[in-house]
């Protein structure tokens, strides 16, 4: 049995978009059938959104997205006015690409441990599995500690999940684990320098929790730190106010699908006039036969009243092989060039004199 080095020696590699123009390919797909003229199609929506001054985009993260290689797709769309909010589970955000920012990586593993049949060893060893991917527990512990730190660090009060991620961009800023310093770029450190607001609305699921846990355990009765849930959706539905045309761009469901596509009956229960979400793509495998949320169609939220049917697909496909292409046609197309960052998260920071 391999030792634990060994296992550990190829890192996954993030694609990038910026080196393959997929214009052609994607373009080709229009005069197909089945997913690939529904992937075109989505395509055009998001370059549509993206070609939409009025519209700000929400980009909504479930699965295990950073780990599979998708992170420099998410740091290229921050970095270049693609998105303006992201709706995410907090592995992705916290376990995944902060950990990476810290200097980490996640690995490559055989076909062999795909199984399940090695999993006591790599217990052993302390190496945890995402299916064909590894990450060193060791290293995660070092994750847990660092969003303690973090929580330490911040007034002993309830945050939102965006106030938190913030501050976990800052850290990584203050430590210089930024590319200008020889670090690498992640997801939370894009967004603190482009002001664009991280909400994760289950954000204990994760190595966050583990921090925060920690972090009240040693508070004990003392004065600490929380993260109120409830703060997350009233900003993300004062974003939605403040910017009446929205577009999603949802990889899988779950939580971060539902919590963004809830804003506009939030903004209407406060008696705003925010309408549906004007454009929404959802990559999925989910079968809508479960009845889950995942699933659901983006018709069905129409009679909910969250996402209009006029600019809407449901891409059926795994999300790297989808991702790369939708994101990669809209980036090509430079259907960016004239937008600029809305800085959301400056409308969520209290005003100082």
């Amino acid at each position: 049995m391999p030792d634990k080095k060994t296992l550990l020696s190829q890192p996954i590699e993030h694609i990038d978009i910026k080196q393959h123009d997929v214009r052609a390919l994607v373009d080709a797909m229009h005069s197909m059938a089945y997913s690939s003229r529904d992937l075109a199609r989505a395509a055009e929506i998001y370059e549509r959104m993206l070609r939409d001054r009025e519209c700000g985009v929400i980009l909504c993260l479930a699965g295990s997205l950073i780990s599979a290689g998708l992170k420099q797709i998410f740091v290229d769309l921050v970095r270049n006015n693609m998105v303006d909010a992201i709706v995410s589970t907090g592995a992705n955000i916290v376990d995944q690409d902060f950990f990476e920012g810290l200097g980490f990586r996640h690995y490559i593993a055989g076909d062999e441990f795909k199984s399940g049949m090695q999993d006591g060893v790599l217990r052993e060893l302390m190496i945890d599995r995402i299916y064909d991917t590894f990450i060193d527990e060791e290293e995660l512990r070092i994750c847990d500690e660092t969003t303690q730190k973090v929580a330490d660090s911040l007034p002993t009060r309830p945050h939102s999940s965006r106030e938190f991620i913030r501050a976990m961009g800052a850290h990584l800023q203050q430590e210089g684990k930024t590319p200008a310093k020889g670090g690498v770029d992640s997801i939370v450190l894009a967004a603190y320098e482009k002001d664009v607001p991280i909400f994760c609305p289950a954000f204990s699921d994760c190595s966050a929790g583990f921090g925060l846990v920690a972090h009240q355990h040693a508070r004990q009765d003392k004065p600490k730190v929380s993260i109120d849930s409830v703060k997350d959706f009233y900003e993300l539905t004062q974003l939605k106010i403040a910017n009446p045309t929205t577009g999603l761009l949802m990889i899988g469901g779950g939580v971060p699908k539902n919590f963004a596509q809830d804003i506009v009956v939030a903004a209407d229960v406060l008696g705003a006039d925010a309408p549906m979400h004007k454009y929404a793509v959802q990559i999925t495998v989910a079968d809508v036969r479960d009845g889950a949320l995942s699933s659901s169609t983006l018709k069905e939220a129409s009679s909910w009243g969250k996402v209009d049917t006029t600019y809407e697909q449901m891409v059926y496909s795994e999300a790297t092989l989808a991702l790369p292409l939708i994101a990669g046609y809209a980036y090509h197309k430079r259907a960016y060039a004239e937008r600029k960052g809305r800085r959301w998260a400056r409308l969520l920071e209290p005003v100082t004199a």
